[in-house]
């Protein structure tokens, strides 16, 4: 039996971040024109024929739904010309198809890449998720922690105010309590519409996007996006699956889930080294969006390595 080679995340990080660029180019197009499905389909098909380009078993452990749902990259689905390293993918083609059909900020394609087994294969559900960027002691903030206990736990080890502090909150009437309580701290909360993976993303890295702390509920597949970036760039993520039905449940036995309570932290969420690429398809405050020009498309990446800590940002200027 041939043995599999190693995983070398350093030479399959430029051929993942082609992978993620070629995916925005595809939305290029539809971005402002209000078409969610046609957009993401767009994303799909270029990060799906880029993929299949690598030489990997790659297996899409976080993808686009279940195999009844989606025709392609969906859960549990082979990726990769066959050859070299086996490989657990998670990926989100399109994260942030309604801002994209809107033409709003902090739209952006996702993918990460590790060795065989390290990524919880999370169902979709929705998963209760709390962080912060790096520098702090661990559990400096917890899940058991109220919202305002967070705030002001966050604000002492940062040496501040509770009212120096923000919060990155979904907009959702499921998260009304939860924005009344912070309110009553004095933390300021950045509100968004859409793309969770972006939000988490933006604690990493305070200084330039202003936000400190990021919590409320969102899909369960794609705090294993984020919390694949907060490996790389540092900081503190908590999860917790939550579950409405019997169906639900059911869906999480079936990836191998049994502690239906536990918290999960970023390490358990993601155990080995990872790759991880994003690109900006609108502009945000992580990476730029696709600018035209006559004859060209030009893309900003950003390309991080959890073993070395590396980020590296990639402009690429496509001909079209």
């Amino acid at each position: 039996m041939a043995t599999i080679p190693e995983f070398h995340d350093r030479m399959l990080s430029l051929g993942l971040a082609r992978v993620s660029e070629q995916a925005a180019i595809a939305s290029a197009g539809l971005i402002g024109h209000g078409d969610e499905k046609a957009a993401d389909q767009a994303a799909v098909n270029a990060m799906r024929d880029q993929l299949n380009k690598l030489a990997i078993q790659g297996v899409v452990v976080i993808g686009e739904g279940e195999r009844d749902e989606a025709p392609m990259l969906y859960i549990g689905e082979e990726v990769g010309s066959g050859e070299g390293p086996a490989v657990d993918i998670a990926l989100d083609p399109l994260e942030g198809t309604t801002l994209t059909a809107k033409d709003m900020p902090n739209a952006l394609t996702v993918i990460a890449m590790g060795p065989r087994g390290t990524m919880l294969h999370a169902p979709d559900v929705y998963m209760e998720k709390l962080a912060i960027g790096p520098g702090y002691d661990a559990d400096t903030v917890t899940m058991d922690m109220t919202p305002a206990e967070r705030v002001n736990a966050l604000a002492a080890a940062k040496g501040c105010d509770a009212k120096d502090i923000t919060v990155c909150v979904l907009e959702r009437p499921r998260h009304d309590a939860m924005i009344a309580e912070l309110r009553t701290t004095g933390a300021a909360i950045r509100l968004i519409t859409d793309g969770d993976v972006a939000g988490v993303m933006h604690c990493a890295d305070a200084d330039k996007t202003g936000i400190d702390m990021y919590m409320g509920s969102g899909g369960a597949p794609e705090g294993v996006l984020a919390a694949a970036a907060l490996k790389c760039m540092g900081g503190q993520f908590y999860g917790k699956l939550l579950f409405r039905n019997d169906d639900e449940r059911g869906r999480a036995t079936k990836a191998g889930i049994t502690d239906f309570d536990r918290v999960y932290t970023r390490d358990e969420l993601v155990k080995g080294d990872v790759i991880f690429a994003a690109t900006g398809v609108t502009d945000g405050s992580l990476v730029a969006g696709i600018k035209r020009e006559p004859g060209f498309l030009t893309t900003e990446t950003i390309l991080m390595r959890s073993k070395t800590g590396s980020i590296r940002r990639m402009t690429y200027r496509n001909p079209v």
